[in-house]
């Protein structure tokens, strides 16, 4: 008998994600479903529902979908998911809370074309410095970043105390060392990027975190990258549609949001697209998203 796919999408925030619903339906889910205000404590009993409602031949036509603005949290509730199983009653998940696992994904995969094809090198062992790192987007890219062994700062903007806070979660969910920074004012701004070689913003839309002036003292500065598409640039004079181009100022190549956004689209199209295609029922989290960017970054 055909079944129906269906998705439902899991929220610990008032609204479910527009987006997220518009991105599910597109890649051919028959019904999907959002439920809000889920707390960690809900996900047991949700996904049992949602396992036992059909026999186990039918669970990979049933898919939950993690939403949110919180990586920690949606890594969480994605554990819950996976302990909350009953073989042979299985479904498939996929978190990326607020787009931020597919969006850290296609920046990092983005950045390491452009480090191979502009400058003949990798991430490992490349000094790496993320701006906006106590955002949702900037938590993973730091993940994924340091797991490609980049040598990985993260900066704050209010100082280094949310910063310190980040790394440590870092550290202490994937054994991953991160070196906070303090950027709070330009002069330490200056001194951070005096010494790095590639630079990601991953800082709320429409706020510049780096001027021309001090991407000209950048001297070892390989590749910048920035998210934001809504004016002003995260960093100043990265066009949003770049995509390797020569970054002014500066030796380094730039990779703008429209080309960043582009590879992520396709990323988690694609990955809801395996979902409703998968023989068995699949589990998707940021490792996911950012083995089918590097296949779709060109």
């Amino acid at each position: 008998m055909s079944r129906k796919t269906i998705l439902h999408m899991l929220t610990p925030l008032r609204q479910m994600s527009p987006f997220d619903v518009n991105m599910a339906l597109d890649a051919g889910y028959d019904a999907v479903v959002p439920y809000t205000d889920v707390t960690l404590p809900d996900i047991v009993n949700l996904i049992q529902d949602a396992i036992f409602s059909r026999p186990p031949d039918a669970g990979v036509a049933t898919g939950i979908f993690l939403a949110g603005k919180d990586a920690p949290i949606a890594l969480d509730m994605l554990d819950a998911a996976k302990s909350a199983m009953v073989p042979p009653f299985k479904i498939s998940v996929f978190a990326d809370p607020a787009g931020s696992f597919t969006t850290a994904a296609a920046m990092v995969a983005r950045v390491e074309k452009a480090l191979a094809k502009h400058h003949g090198r990798k991430l490992e062992g490349t000094s790496v410095a993320i701006f906006g790192a106590t955002g949702v987007v900037g938590y993973c890219t730091a993940v994924i970043t340091a797991q490609q062994g980049a040598d990985v700062t993260i900066i704050g903007h209010d100082g280094i105390e949310r910063v310190t806070s980040v790394a440590a979660s870092i550290k202490q969910r994937f054994n991953l060392t991160v070196e906070p920074a303090d950027g709070s004012t330009e002069a330490k701004k200056m001194t951070i990027l005096q010494n790095v070689e590639v630079v990601l913003a991953a800082a709320k839309a429409g706020v510049q975190v780096i001027s021309t002036a001090q991407l000209g003292k950048a001297s070892q500065l390989l590749v910048a990258a920035d998210v934001n598409a809504v004016p002003p640039a995260g960093i100043e004079g990265l066009k949003v549609n770049a995509n390797g181009e020569p970054l002014d100022a500066t030796k380094a190549v730039g990779i703008g949001p429209l080309s960043i956004g582009n590879v992520k689209y396709k990323t988690q199209a694609g990955l809801f697209e395996q979902m409703i295609k998968a023989k068995k029922p699949v589990i998707f989290d940021f490792r996911d998203a950012f083995a089918l960017a590097r296949e779709l970054a060109k």
